[in-house]
This record gives C-alpha cells, sequence and structure tokens, in this order.
C-alpha cells in the first residue's frame, strides 16, 4: 500500500474512532455522574460516619453495582453485598484453619471460586466472592477488623441503589431506542426479499437470511435492556407509572421476536423457490407488494413502540394494525394468483409472520389470526 494511502486510510480510521468515542462518552454522561457522586458519597459515609480508615470497598462496590451493564441493578447490588461479605467470610475462617501464605492464597481462592459457583451462576457473583476471599488472605486486616471491608461493600451496594431509585435514567429511552433499531432492520429484511423476488435473485434471498440471523444480537440486547428497564421501574417512583407501557412493550418484543424467526424461515423458503421459478408474473408482483406493505407497517410499529408521547403512540399503533391488517386478508394462494406448491409454501409462511406483528401491535392471537382468510 502506498504511504499516502496508508495515511489516508488511518486518518479516515482514527476520525471514525473519534466520532464513536464521542457519541459513546456524550450518551454515557449522566451514568458517570451518577457512577462519581455515588462512589464518592459511599466513600465519605463510611469513613465520616462509620469511622472507618480508608474504606476503598465501599468506592468500588458502588461503581461496580452501577457499571455500565444492562444486567439488571438491583441484581448486581445483591451480588457485590452477598459476595462481598461471603468471600470475607470464608477468607477469614480459611485463614485461621490454614494460615497467610503464597499456597494458603491458592486454595483459598479455588475454594471460594468452587463455593461461589455452587450458589449462584452470576459472573459478579463468582468474581467478588473469589477477590474478597483472596484479600483477606494477603492483605492485613483492617482496625476494625475482617468484617470492615464487607460493611463498606453493603454501604457501597446500599448507595447504588438509593441512586438509582432517586436519580434513574429513563428505563424507557434504551429499550425504545433498541426496538427501534430491530424493527428497522426486521423492514430490512422483508424489502430485500420483496427485491430478490422482483429480481429472482436467489443471492439476495439469501442475503435478506444472513441479515435476518444477524437481529439476533439486537434482539439479546432487547431483551437486557427491557429487564433492566422494568426493574427500574419497579423500585423507582419517578418511573413507576410507566410499569404498564414497558409491559405493553415487553409483550410487543416477544411478538417481534417471533416474527423475526419466521422471517429467516420465510427468506430461506424464497431462496428455494426463485431457484426453482416456482412463481408467475402475477404471482411474484403480488407476493412482493405484501412484503413491501408489511414492511411499511413495520416502519409504523416501529414508530408507535419508539414513541415517547402516548397520543403518536396510539395513533401509529391503530395505522399499522390497519395496514397489517390488510396485508393479512390477501394472504391466500388464489388472491394472489399463486397456483403452485412451492408459492402457496411462501403465502403459508407469510401468514404466522403478519400474525405475530399483529400481535405485536397489541391484539390478542384470536383477534390477529381472525384477519387472515381460510384455506
Amino acid at each position: 500500500m502506498p504511504p499516502r494511502q496508508g495515511l489516508t486510510s488511518a486518518l479516515a480510521f482514527l476520525r471514525k474512532r473519534s466520532r464513536i468515542g464521542v457519541k459513546r462518552s456524550s450518551n454515557s454522561v449522566l451514568t458517570a455522574l451518577q457512577m462519581t457522586v455515588c462512589a464518592v458519597g459511599a466513600y465519605a459515609f463510611a469513613e465520616e460516619v462509620l469511622g472507618h480508615n480508608g474504606p476503598l470497598f465501599a468506592a468500588t462496590s458502588s461503581m461496580i453495582s452501577l457499571g455500565f451493564s444492562r444486567d439488571p441493578r438491583l441484581r448486581r447490588v445483591l451480588e457485590v453485598g452477598i459476595g462481598c461479605t461471603l468471600g470475607i467470610s470464608v477468607g477469614d475462617l480459611l485463614l485461621t484453619l490454614f494460615g497467610t501464605g503464597l499456597w494458603q492464597a491458592a486454595v483459598v481462592l479455588f475454594i471460594s471460586i468452587l463455593l461461589a459457583r455452587f450458589l449462584d451462576s452470576g459472573t459478579i457473583f463468582t468474581t467478588q466472592l473469589g477477590l474478597q476471599s483472596l484479600l483477606v488472605v494477603l492483605l492485613p486486616a483492617p482496625e476494625g477488623g475482617p468484617f470492615t471491608r464487607s460493611v463498606d461493600a453493603l454501604v457501597g451496594g446500599l448507595f447504588a441503589l438509593v441512586i438509582t431509585m432517586l436519580l434513574p435514567r429513563d428505563p424507557r429511552r434504551e429499550p425504545k431506542t433498541n426496538v427501534r433499531g430491530l424493527l428497522g432492520e426486521l423492514s430490512g429484511v422483508l424489502r430485500d426479499s420483496a427485491s430478490a423476488l422482483r429480481q429472482s435473485d436467489s443471492t439476495l434471498a439469501w442475503h435478506a437470511l444472513v441479515r435476518a440471523r444477524n437481529c439476533q444480537s439486537q434482539l439479546d440486547s432487547l431483551t437486557g435492556s427491557m429487564r433492566a428497564a422494568q426493574e427500574v421501574a419497579k423500585i423507582s417512583p419517578a418511573y413507576r407509572r410507566h410499569r404498564d407501557e414497558l409491559g405493553s412493550l415487553r409483550s410487543a418484543v416477544e411478538s417481534i421476536d417471533l416474527a423475526i424467526r419466521n422471517s429467516r424461515v420465510f427468506s430461506r423458503r424464497l431462496t428455494s423457490a426463485i431457484n426453482h421459478a416456482a412463481l408467475t408474473d402475477e404471482a411474484i408482483e403480488s407476493l412482493s407488494q405484501s412484503l413491501e406493505d408489511t414492511a411499511d407497517a413495520v416502519d409504523v410499529l416501529s414508530r408507535s413502540l419508539s414513541a415517547r408521547d402516548s397520543a403518536e403512540r396510539r395513533l401509529n399503533q391503530r395505522q399499522a394494525r390497519n395496514e397489517l391488517a390488510a396485508v393479512a386478508t390477501d394472504l391466500h394462494p388464489q388472491t394472489l394468483g399463486i397456483s403452485r406448491l412451492e408459492g402457496e409454501g411462501l403465502v403459508l409462511l407469510l401468514r404466522p409472520l403478519v400474525v405475530d406483528l399483529l400481535e405485536a401491535t397489541g391484539l390478542s392471537h384470536e383477534d390477529a389470526a381472525e384477519y387472515l382468510p381460510r384455506l
């Protein structure tokens, strides 16, 4: 690679990384402020009120409890507090039996990790229990006794819980952002499938399948953010009023999950149908139009589920439901001009996908399925 081209590539990479870094930092300002206030406050409380000397575990446990993880925060607080307390207890007990030294530290760490895995599957719990046991053996006991550190850990965890309750992030923000991105991908999968059908391009249909498969990481992220959001809404007085909205969003996400799974099956079957030239020109046009109309309805559904205003949410929900219902009522092979078996199979796969999306608009399964014509 010529030097000038290499320099240009390096500068482009640095610009891209800088933009990503600035965006990530700007989105983390509130969390960073919460972590700072929580860590300093827990340290000051343990030092000034409880009289502990250098209570670093109060600050560190509060930061671990808050953190940037999407896991439910209450679980992290309990994992940190209980893990620290139990780890120090185990370490102190084994210290009494074996004394101090490197081989004693190895034995303590090994036993502590196995004990943690026996009690709980949480990564933080295992790390905290093992770390505290190891530190008890390697470091001299503080002036207040070995359990001073466990008290500091509990103080940090309680401060994290208080901060979560009094100064929470809007729990709806991340799930709504995630669901908008996920539905954008689903809409893209449907449009790619429609283009593949019109162009008789099985490679493009395969790309749609790959795109649908790649939605899994976004779905996992959305599921995690939903759990954390519902937990915050449950414990925070400021956002308790949003519990019903988050409950509805979670139900919609479950239906969207099924729709994405069905889109994978549809895209895989579409590849075979294109390779075997199983559809007439009339069938290609009508089925691809149904896919485009479904994608348009998914875009409206995305605006509904990501809207902050309740009136806008209901308006888009109604529109998405009506558009999906219009698609569903035409999903019959005869209506779409399809006569061959492979084409009929595509219709049969598209029907449950549209029903899943109708359920995401708030309909029951029975009401959603009523829109489909009888076969």
